[in-house]
């Protein structure tokens, strides 16, 4: 593909310089309006020296994602030498799980493109126009790279950029056939994905430290009250760490189906309600205690200019929250978007609480999903103990 010149201006000359991979729409110069979605351009200063390359978006706060530094041009040999480099980076899970994040975006140097194992179903998502062509290109080299970390890869299916004015383009296999269920283990627990109409790539491998620290909780015998719980992972491990009693809350009648059919043992350990945690939490009865509560809500966020209205969501569902759990029971709060910074999401968690509990604990990255940047740091988990 060739590359179109586009000189920057300072500012985002700047932040290339830095290292960061974005470049925000507000930061370009009026001759970028002539660029087209998935344009690759080679990025001068201000003596036309090229210090990067990087692809267009015509819409969305990121208007340029730096594909590669410097003047060498983003080519096949560059993605597949990143991709060689995430892979091996995941070593440290093999014989813990066949669930792996292979590929983690921008922070493994391969912009916009996400690559999920799931046993040995694959599932590569592209997050912008740009991007289609190398997730494409990713997954016909993926068999041949490390089989311990990449699996059999028996299927390997492409989920699209969706596109803002036009319906998503329908997954499709690059290899194999385009399974609706897929299954991994982690930790020795079984646990499933829906890939036909999952989240994301059909679950969050991200939750996996959260899930360790359940299973291998002192929960036998418990009450555990799980909100927006989706496919019902962490209940699985909630049971599967002994508690007895398990309330499942979630808007989707095919999540809770899901978690039903996939994630429970016993089936009399589980209650699943479908309703909107934020309207139906304010109304359960207070009677209703736990010895553990998770919240795990959606983002809330979509820009800079949301960040205040979802704190106070946040300080609101938390002090909910804190009434259902019992004492000396705990509290899990979890905050999955970059935009609220991890002080303030924990300062509004403390506030919400009160001075009956205390932090205990603060999750880290799990190992495949580094954080090469400050927008990747989104995931915020950490447990609070009621004291009293």
């Amino acid at each position: 593909m060739r590359a179109r010149r586009y000189q920057l201006k300072k500012d985002a000359l700047a932040i290339v310089e830095r290292g960061h991979p974005w470049i925000f729409r507000d930061q370009l110069s009026t001759a970028a309006t002539v660029f087209g979605d998935g344009d690759l351009l080679r990025l001068v200063d201000g003596t036309n020296k090229v210090i990067g390359h990087g692809t267009y978006e015509s819409e969305g706060a990121i208007a340029i994602r730096v594909q590669r530094r410097g003047p060498a041009l983003p080519n096949a040999t560059y993605f597949r030498d990143r991709l060689v480099t995430a892979i091996a980076a995941r070593a440290p899970l093999v014989g813990r799980t066949d669930g792996i994040r292979l590929v983690n975006g921008e922070s493994d140097g391969i912009p916009a493109v996400s690559i999920d194992r799931f046993g040995d179903a694959v599932v590569i998502a592209s997050y912008s126009t740009g991007s289609d062509a190398l997730a494409r290109y990713l997954g016909r080299i993926l068999p041949q790279l490390d089989a311990l970390v990449v699996g059999p890869a028996t299927s390997i299916t492409l989920r699209p950029a969706r596109r803002r004015h036009t319906a998503a383009p329908e997954r499709r296999a690059i290899r194999g056939s385009v399974p609706d269920v897929a299954r991994f283990i982690e930790d020795s627990i079984p646990f499933a994905v829906d890939l036909a109409e999952g989240h994301k790539t059909g679950a969050y491998l991200d939750l996996r430290g959260l899930r360790r620290d359940l299973a291998t909780a002192a929960l036998g015998d418990t009450r555990v009250l799980n909100l927006f719980s989706y496919t019902g992972m962490l209940a699985r491990a909630a049971e599967a760490a002994g508690a007895t009693s398990i309330t499942s809350v979630d808007a989707s009648a095919r999540a809770l189906a899901f978690a039903a059919e996939y994630h429970t043992v016993d089936r009399e350990h589980h209650t699943f309600i479908r309703a909107d945690v934020f309207d139906w939490l304010p109304d359960h009865p207070e009677t209703e205690t736990y010895d553990l509560v998770i919240v795990d809500p959606p983002s809330m966020t979509s820009n800079m200019n949301q960040v205040p209205g979802a704190l106070a969501a946040y300080r609101k569902i938390y002090k909910t929250a804190a009434r259902h759990v019992a004492p000396h029971g705990a509290i899990v709060a979890a905050c999955c978007t970059s935009r609220i910074e991890r002080a303030q999401f924990h300062h509004a968690v403390s506030e919400a609480l009160g001075h009956r509990f205390k932090k205990t604990r603060e999750l880290t990255p799990e190992v495949d999903h580094p954080v090469g940047f400050p927008q990747a740091d989104y995931l915020k988990i950490a447990w609070w103990r009621r004291t009293h």
